[in-house]
């Protein structure tokens, strides 16, 4: 009995003499391999306005709740690596009251007081025209995660970069769906509302409509308030037009859409800007609703992922769309929207510019910005080196089906399959 009481005890501790060994020599192995890296170099200071007041109010909170989201996620994931050193992120930010007049003062301050070392422009594309001769001047990097408008990127600055989807590719992920359904009968009406981002995205349909082949029959610019639509549709109807895209904001959107039905128009698909994408469009229209398409620059429900990643041959970064909504979910006590996650992955493209330039020179940062083509939860990420314009997201495209918006284009991101035609317009 005792010896085997022995034995036993003698395995025992070999076995933890062996665990031992084995933990030492892994802690041995990733000292010596990952030891540099873990060498703390400070802080990255990461400068930003917000509109916390105004006209920009809500959309400036979203953004900056996802900043802060993306902060905190990169520093509890190994920080920011440059030089063989690691550094933790911070955020500075003024209150820019949605005022296009304070940003250019703000923007120089935390420059020169604050000494950041990379910027984030404001939400919208008139705040960011603000900003970014600032930018210029100063010659740092600038990131836009709101300013959707192309003719920010047409003034040939230097250290400007895109995030999001700009303004003329709008509805071209909506066409290029179209395309895709080898229909030879497609006959499409652009129905927008006059104001400088409407008639930018039409632009942009028009350049899409013309590429893909696709036929444009009538086309027609409403003024700003408009809510009467009956003698326009009846021109699109007369024209045959069997597809309706356009719109500008939410009421528009749905008066056009409300009176569309009511007329009778029968649609093949539609495609309206901003209002679909709210749950009230549907509560609104009930029936109606359903088989109407909107363009978003991102949605929860995603199927962004790493291994979507993977199968483009590209590197995914950040936390996957559930942790990213859990995080923000946990954090503010609100699911995010695509104002919030736009300027997440402003951040985190932030971050791989300046891993990737392994310095904090701005002339670098621009230069590796360039070479950058990721995925984030946001979507794909890819500038054109050039201008500093976004050249690879994608706008997601949601349907109404059934009473339920599903995300169906494109690929990499959708939940569902895209109703065509939609049936409740086209076989009533």
């Amino acid at each position: 009995m005792k010896s085997r009481l022995a034995i036993s005890m003698a395995t025992i501790a070999l076995i933890i003499i062996i665990a031992v060994a084995v933990i030492a020599g892994a802690v041995y192995y990733f000292l010596m391999t990952k030891g540099p890296a873990e060498e703390f170099g400070g802080v990255i200071k990461i400068g930003v306005t917000v509109s916390l007041k105004g006209k920009y109010q809500r959309e400036g909170d979203l953004a900056l709740k996802g900043m802060q989201v993306a902060v905190k996620w990169v520093n509890e994931h190994g920080g920011v690596v440059v030089g063989g050193k690691r550094y933790n992120i911070s955020l500075v930010y003024y209150d820019d009251e949605s005022s296009p007049d304070r940003v250019p003062q703000l923007y120089s301050k935390l420059v020169e007081e604050d000494q950041v070392d990379i910027l984030l422009a404001p939400y919208s594309s008139t705040l960011t025209k603000a900003a970014a001769p600032v930018a210029e001047q100063y010659k740092k990097v600038i990131i836009s995660h709101g300013g959707a408008s192309d003719s920010i990127f047409q003034q040939g600055y230097k250290y400007a970069v895109q995030v999001l989807t700009p303004a003329t590719k709008y509805l071209r992920s909506i066409i290029t769906l179209l395309k895709e359904q080898n229909d030879p009968d497609i006959k499409i009406a652009l129905i927008y509302e006059n104001t400088a981002f409407s008639s930018t995205v039409a632009k942009g349909a028009k350049e899409a409509i013309q590429e893909e082949g696709l036929n444009l029959v009538y086309e027609f610019a409403y003024e700003k308030g408009t809510q009467d639509f009956a003698s326009i549709i009846e021109e699109a109807k007369a024209a045959g037009a069997n597809v309706l895209l356009g719109g500008g904001h939410f009421q528009d959107g749905v008066a056009l859409t409300q009176q569309a039905w009511q007329l009778g128009w029968k649609l093949k698909a539609i495609g309206i800007l901003v209002a679909p994408t709210l749950p009230d469009f549907y509560e609104t229209l009930g029936d109606a609703a359903n088989g109407v398409m909107a363009p978003a620059q991102w949605e929860i429900g995603v199927k962004y992922s790493p291994e979507a990643a993977q199968q483009l041959g590209i590197e995914w970064y950040g936390p996957t769309n559930e942790e990213y909504v859990q995080m923000f979910q946990d954090m503010f006590g609100e699911t995010p929207d695509y104002h919030a996650t736009e300027a997440t992955a402003a951040v985190l493209f932030a971050v791989k510019a300046i891993e990737k330039a392994g310095s904090l020179d701005s002339d670098a940062i621009r230069a590796a910005a360039s070479q950058l083509d990721i995925m984030t939860c946001f979507g794909r990420i890819k500038i054109d080196p050039a201008t500093g314009i976004q050249v690879a997201h994608q706008m997601v495209v949601i349907q109404w089906q059934n009473g339920e918006k599903k995300i169906i284009y494109p690929p990499e991101a959708a939940e569902a399959n895209p109703i065509y035609p939609a049936t409740n317009w086209w076989e009533r």
